[in-house]
């Protein structure tokens, strides 16, 4: 695999545009009942065996993105009847583009690459994406293999998406640091607390030349996800105090000089991956796109010392394995005239043998496979020992946003609220207190 390649594929791409309104044409017919307070449509016996079947799919970037083009190209494969167009738009233009081809009901595309969760709510919302409830328990599909993501993609009780892609966090860390300071490298099972004791070990030295135990980039991110790893909140509440001891400990941190202040990555506008390539961190809680950016340092001569990844640590009350992370949906388009064998493809694209037809792209997804990981690990420059393949593993998936109709709203207080208690304007009181207030007005409690 060439590892130009893998960091294409591996970069995390997140986007939100409106969709415009959609249009008042019947949606899809389906062998498969309606779900909940859907019309039932007409029925449309499913192609024979051996019919010809001809199917699209809306993709962006397809041309420096074959994370799609392997899928379309092994299922074509595996299936001779059935021919699929592919629908490419640049990634900048793909969810206006995609809203203007459902606002006029067209059947094509007939399957959906979903560019991010909150357009996948919009869809759902308008009507636009066919629920596949029904085709799931026809088949007796089994949701586990994707370890709780599948459920948590429900919209109103509804499932509209399969899981796609993926993106989680872990842990990196600096060996060559660990080794000079003596100290035994992160484990696979830390809870938060022993890593802000490791990381307070490993900070050392002062101005120019200190190197912090870890690294809190800027996002909100960084702390509430922490707050919602065990899965028992999200960040659309109406009480954010269960967030306090998250807030205290990140506070700590800044405080004792562990992690650098927020003001100063802010007023800088220093980016996470230049204070872990330069050496000046031992450990930073970072998404696994992170992996093909130290790959890619790597390979082109930028860095030169040895890093691993560890899972990322988990709270007291979960086990090690409890992750967050976001997913690239694959959907059917309520408007299809091809629902049976547009379903058979999705079923497909987000099974077990595309994992591992797609890691060989460098390419995670929503089912880990021990195949799938060790093909991942086997790339060039990804850093060597079992230690790291186990810390790609996990067993419990939490989103770092839900599916809310209003989540993109809520981000705006969810960050304000996070910087003014980062730089010591609010104390946590006044800021957990805030976003009761302004998350209460957007939702309406």
């Amino acid at each position: 695999m060439k590892l130009k390649q893998f960091v294409a594929l591996s970069t995390a791409s997140v986007m939100v545009a409106s969709m415009t309104a959609c249009g008042g044409s019947k949606p899809a017919e389906t062998t498969a009942a309606p779900a909940a307070g859907e019309s039932k449509a007409e029925e449309k016996a499913p192609a024979a065996e051996g019919e010809k079947v001809e199917l699209s799919v809306s993709t962006w970037d397809n041309d420096t993105s074959p994370q799609f083009q392997a899928i379309v190209d092994a299922y074509m494969e595996k299936n001779p009847n059935v021919t699929i167009k592919v629908i490419d738009t640049a990634a900048d233009e793909y969810n206006n583009s995609l809203g203007i081809s459902l606002s006029a009901a067209q059947p094509d595309p007939d399957i959906i690459w979903v560019k991010d969760m909150g357009s996948m709510l919009q869809m759902a919302d308008k009507k636009q994406l066919l629920p596949i409830d029904d085709f799931i328990k026809k088949d007796s599909f089994d949701l586990s293999v994707y370890n709780g993501a599948a459920e948590q993609l429900q919209y109103n009780g509804v499932s509209y998406a399969l899981p796609y892609r993926n993106d989680w966090y872990v842990l990196y860390y600096n060996k060559d640091l660990f080794d000079a300071a003596g100290v035994e490298y992160p484990s696979n099972d830390m809870t938060w607390q022993e890593y802000y004791a490791l990381a307070e070990k490993m900070t050392s030295g002062e101005g120019s030349a200190k190197v912090y135990g870890s690294h809190n980039h800027t996002w909100q991110a960084l702390v509430t996800n922490w707050a919602v790893q065990d899965g028992e909140h999200t960040v659309v509440e109406k009480d954010y105090s269960f967030m306090k001891p998250w807030y205290e400990d990140f506070v700590a941190l800044q405080d004792k000089g562990i992690i650098q202040d927020y003001a100063t990555l802010k007023t800088a506008n220093i980016h996470y991956s230049s204070v872990f390539k330069n050496q000046q961190c031992a450990m930073m809680p970072m998404g696994t796109w992170f992996i093909a950016t130290m790959m890619q340092a790597q390979a082109d001569g930028e860095t030169d010392f040895n890093w691993g990844v560890a899972t990322i640590p988990h709270p007291e009350n979960t086990e090690a394995g409890y992750t967050v992370g976001a997913l690239t949906p694959v959907a059917i388009s309520a408007y299809t005239d091809q629902p049976d064998a547009a379903w058979e493809f999705v079923k497909f694209a987000a099974s077990e043998e595309a994992a591992e037809i797609l890691a060989e792209q460098g390419v995670f997804t929503g089912i880990q496979t021990e195949a799938s990981l060790n093909t991942i690990a086997s790339a060039e420059f990804f850093p060597e020992g079992d230690s790291n393949i186990e810390a790609l593993k996990y067993t419990h998936y939490s989103f770092d946003r839900p599916l809310d109709p209003q989540i993109e709203a809520i981000r705006t207080p969810l960050n304000e609220v996070h910087e003014m208690i980062a730089i010591g304007e609010y104390t946590i009181d006044q800021g957990i207190e805030e976003l009761n207030k302004r998350v209460a007005e957007i939702k309406g409690w």
